[in-house]
C-alpha cells in the first residue's frame, strides 16, 4: 500500500475514523473527570552504611547486591503493615470495619483485610544510584496519604530494629545459660585443683621443681667429690696395709714419728761408735741396742696407729659416699614423684585456665549481645517526611487526554483499515491497476464533481497485448 492509497482510504472512511477517535477521547476525558481524586503522600528513608557501634564491624548484608531488594521486601511485608495497623489503631476504625463487612461478608480476618487494603495503595521504589527508598501511598485524603507514608517509614525503621534486636535477645538468653554452665564448670575445676594441692601439700608451680632440681644437681656434685675422696682414701689404706706404710703422707708428717726416727738415728750412730770402741759385749753397747729396739718398737706402734687412722678415714669417706649416694637416689625419686604430681597438677591447672578462658569469652559475648539487644539505632533513618499534598496525583487529565489522543488515533486508523479490508473499493488508478492488472488509459472527473481542472493531464497509455476498461469508482469516471 502506497501513502497515496493510505490517504485515499482515510478520506473515504473519515467519518468512521472521526467517530472512533472522538468516542475514545471523550470517554477517556469523562472517565478521568469522574474518577475520584487520589492524593499521593511520599516519604523516603536512607540506608546509612556505617560500622556497628557495638561490635565495630560493618553490617554483613550491606555489601551484598540484594540488600536494597531485601529492604523493599521488608517494607512490603505483612510485619510492617501489622505494625502500621497497631500504631494507627486501624483495628478500632468503625468505618473500615464496616467496609470489610460489606465487601467480604465477614470472611477472613479483619487484620488480613487491612493488610491487603494498605498494600493495594502502597508503592515502594528504591533508588538505582543511591541507598534511598521512596515510600508512596495514595488515598482520597491528603492527610491520610501523608500519614500512611510516614507510618510505613516509621514502622519499617522499627521493624529493622526488631529484626536486629530480637536475635540479639535470643543470643543473650543463650549466652546467659552457657555462661552459667561455664561458671559452674570453672568452679568445679578450681575445686578439683584446690583439693589436689591440699592433698599433695604442694603448690603447682615450676619454682618448686627448680629448687629440687638444683638440690639434685648439688647432691650429684657432692657424690662426685665423695667418690674421689673415697677412692683416694682407699688407695692410702691399701698402701698402709702393705710394706710401704712408712711412706704414707700421714706417717711422714707425724711429728712424733719424725722425733722417734731422729732418736733412732742418733742411737744407731752411738751404738756403732760404742761397738767399735768398747765391743759388742759391753754393757753400754747392750743398753744402746735395747734403746734402739725400744725406739723401733715405738715407731712401729705409732706407725700402726697412724695407718689405722687412715683406715678409719677411709671408712668415714665410704660411709659419706654411701650417704650422699642414698640422698641422691632419694632426691631423684622425689623429683620423679614431684614431676608426676606436677604433670597431674598442670593438667588440672590447664583445665582451670581453659574453663576461665571459655567463661571470659562467653561473658564478653553475653555483654555484647545484651548491648545489641538494647540498641536503639537503626541503619535506616527517615530522610523525607511526607506532607499532605496540595494537588492530586491521579487522575492525570492532561496525560490521559494525550494518551487518549494517541490511542484514539491509532484505533481510528485501525478501524478505517479494517473497514476497507472488509469492503475493498477502487479509489484511484493505482487500485485499478493492482486489481485488474491492466494499464489505465485515462481518467475523467465524476459528473458530480464540483470543479473541473482543465490543466489536469489526461492519462494515456497503450496495452501491449490488449485493451481494457478500468472498474468504475466513486468520484471518477474512466474512459478508453
Amino acid at each position: 500500500m502506497t501513502f497515496a492509497q493510505f490517504l485515499s482510504i482515510l478520506r473515504a472512511r473519515k467519518w468512521a475514523a472521526l467517530v472512533v477517535f472522538a468516542v475514545v477521547v471523550a470517554s477517556t476525558v469523562a472517565v478521568s473527570l469522574l474518577l475520584p481524586k487520589q492524593y499521593q503522600g511520599t516519604a523516603s528513608v536512607v540506608i546509612d552504611i556505617k560500622p556497628d557501634p557495638v561490635s565495630a564491624t560493618m553490617f554483613p548484608g550491606l555489601t551484598t547486591p540484594g540488600f536494597m531488594a531485601t529492604q523493599v521486601d521488608i517494607l512490603l511485608s505483612d510485619r510492617v503493615a501489622q505494625r502500621v495497623i497497631r500504631d494507627l489503631k486501624l483495628m478500632d476504625n468503625a468505618a473500615i470495619r464496616e467496609q470489610w463487612q460489606t465487601e467480604t461478608q465477614g470472611e477472613g480476618t479483619f487484620e488480613q483485610y487491612l493488610i491487603q487494603f494498605l498494600h493495594s495503595f502502597l508503592d515502594v521504589k528504591p533508588s538505582l544510584q543511591s541507598n534511598v527508598i521512596s515510600i508512596d501511598y495514595k488515598s482520597p485524603s491528603p492527610q491520610f496519604a501523608a500519614g500512611l507514608a510516614n507510618a510505613f517509614a516509621q514502622a519499617y525503621i522499627a521493624t529493622t530494629l526488631e529484626l536486629r534486636a530480637d536475635p540479639a535477645k535470643q543470643f543473650n538468653s543463650f549466652f546467659q545459660a552457657q555462661t552459667k554452665e561455664a561458671r559452674e564448670s570453672l568452679e568445679r575445676s578450681q575445686q578439683r585443683l584446690s583439693a589436689f594441692q591440699q592433698d599433695k601439700g604442694i603448690i603447682v608451680t615450676n619454682e618448686r621443681l627448680d629448687v629440687e632440681a638444683a638440690r639434685l644437681a648439688e647432691l650429684s656434685s657432692q657424690l662426685t667429690q665423695s667418690q674421689g675422696i673415697s677412692a683416694e682414701s682407699s688407695s692410702r689404706q691399701a698402701q698402709a696395709r702393705g710394706d710401704q706404710s712408712d711412706r704414707l703422707q700421714e706417717v711422714l708428717n707425724n711429728p712424733l714419728i719424725s722425733g722417734l726416727k731422729a732418736d733412732l738415728t742418733r742411737n744407731e750412730a752411738k751404738l756403732q761408735e760404742l761397738s767399735q770402741r768398747l765391743g759388742d759385749k759391753h754393757p753400754q753397747v747392750v743398753e744402746a741396742r735395747a734403746n734402739i729396739a725400744e725406739l723401733r718398737s715405738k715407731i712401729d706402734l705409732e706407725t700402726r696407729r697412724v695407718t689405722s687412722g687412715v683406715a678409719v678415714s677411709n671408712n668415714i669417706n665410704k660411709a659419706r659416699e654411701g650417704q650422699v649416694s642414698a640422698a641422691l637416689n632419694a632426691q631423684r625419686t622425689k623429683m620423679l614423684e614431684m614431676k608426676a604430681v606436677l604433670d597431674e597438677g598442670l593438667v588440672l591447672q590447664r583445665e582451670v585456665e581453659n574453663a576461665q578462658r571459655v567463661y571470659d569469652n562467653l561473658v564478653a559475648r553475653m555483654n555484647q549481645s545484651a548491648l545489641e539487644a538494647q540498641n536503639t539505632q537503626s541503619y535506616a533513618s527517615v530522610l523525607t517526611v511526607a506532607q499532605p499534598p496540595t494537588k492530586h496525583s491521579s487522575p492525570k487529565i492532561l496525560l490521559n487526554t494525550l494518551l487518549a489522543v494517541f490511542l484514539g488515533g491509532l484505533l481510528a486508523v485501525g478501524v478505517a483499515l479494517l473497514m476497507e479490508m472488509s469492503d475493498r473499493r477502487v479509489r484511484n488508478p493505482e487500485d485499478a491497476v493492482a486489481a485488474l492488472g491492466l494499464p489505465v488509459l485515462g481518467s475523467l472527473p465524476a459528473p458530480n464533481a464540483k470543479r473541473f481542472n482543465p490543466a489536469r493531464p489526461v492519462g494515456l497509455g497503450l496495452a501491449s497485448q490488449q485493451r481494457a476498461v478500468s472498474l468504475p469508482a466513486p468520484g471518477y469516471q474512466t474512459g478508453v
